[in-house]
């Protein structure tokens, strides 16, 4: 054998050396927990303390899970309520392992954890839900309502009633119910909420016509009351444009007889002075008020209205 053949196999079983010697340890660090499975079933306790440890190379595998809080977001569910109300519940929560060898046998690894949290969690909401009306699920506390013109129109006040439990302590009793079974699976419920309640597509479409025909009803109203409104403001206008109009007229025709009679009082200054020349001026004012160039009068010559008109020569 050749020296540069056993410098190669020296390298070889250097190499295959490092090669064992790195499988042979792994670490864990503080988010995580370690069990060591060999031949897939587990041996011995779960390994929590962070650090380096050492396995069986090739034999013994070293499966890693958190140590961490994790999230469990679930689908929403249609649920009918106790009141026979159908809505649409979506909840979620926090979970962690709390027994990693346990986790291990029963679901493997995370997603089959989340499987059956997601059968746990709904069936105990599923089961809360139905033994509690809709007021409860929706409201946490007996917070008084701002009671608006609309609440009122409405009759919205009779509707809200005082509730006994309450969706916080609703959600409570889903996070006891299935923390119940949760260590079944080596896993620890935290915080279970109800994130969001919908009505169901049916229900929330004949809600929202109810909340339509309310709405067009209170806007009848409002109309009702404005054309009143609007009466009320033309009939004081009117009222007071008549009131106006009287006034108007009352004071034209003060002025009017203040007029005529100073008129009056002109015209007979006039007579006095010259009583001919003022006869003279009022008949030609009547001529030229009656008379026109297709007027024909009937008179006789004598009469006393064309005495004006006759001739002068004598």
């Amino acid at each position: 054998m050749t020296k540069q053949t056993i410098q190669i196999l020296i390298v070889v079983a250097a190499f295959l050396a490092l090669f064992v010697l790195f499988n042979a340890f792994y670490i864990v660090s503080e988010t995580n927990q370690v069990i060591i499975t060999q031949f897939g079933e587990p041996i011995g306790e779960a390994v929590t303390n962070p650090g380096l440890h050492m396995k069986v190379p090739f034999i013994q595998v070293a499966n890693k899970f958190e140590k961490r809080w994790l999230e469990w977001d679930g689908d929403a569910n249609e649920i009918p309520t106790k009141d026979k109300k159908y809505i649409w519940v979506d909840t979620y929560a926090r979970w962690r392992i709390s027994d990693p060898l346990v986790f291990f046998q029963r679901v493997r690894d995370e997603r089959g954890a989340q499987s059956r949290i997601d059968d746990i969690i709904d069936g105990e909401t599923r089961n809360a839900v139905a033994n509690f009306d809709l007021i409860e699920i929706v409201r946490s506390t007996n917070r008084e309502f701002e009671i608006t013109e609309e609440a009122e129109i409405l009759d919205l006040a009779s509707v809200i009633v005082e509730i006994q439990t309450g969706r916080e302590q609703i959600a409570q009793i889903i996070l006891e119910k299935s923390s119940i079974t949760t260590p079944q699976i080596g896993v620890e419920l935290k915080d279970v909420k109800i994130k969001r309640i919908n009505y169901v597509d049916e229900v929330e479409r004949k809600q929202f016509d109810r909340m339509i025909s309310e709405r067009q009803r209170i806007a009848s109203k409002y109309r009702s009351e404005g054309d009143g409104k609007s009466a009320e403001i033309r009939g004081e206008k009117e009222k007071e444009l008549l009131t106006i109009q009287s006034g108007a007229y009352r004071t034209s025709q003060e002025i009017k007889g203040k007029a005529d009679a100073e008129a009056t009082n002109i015209y007979a200054r006039a007579y006095n002075l010259d009583p001919e020349f003022y006869q003279f001026m009022k008949t030609l004012e009547i001529y030229r008020n009656i008379m026109d160039k297709d007027t024909w009068l009937l008179l006789s010559t004598d009469a006393e209205f064309l005495k004006y008109l006759k001739s002068t020569r004598k």
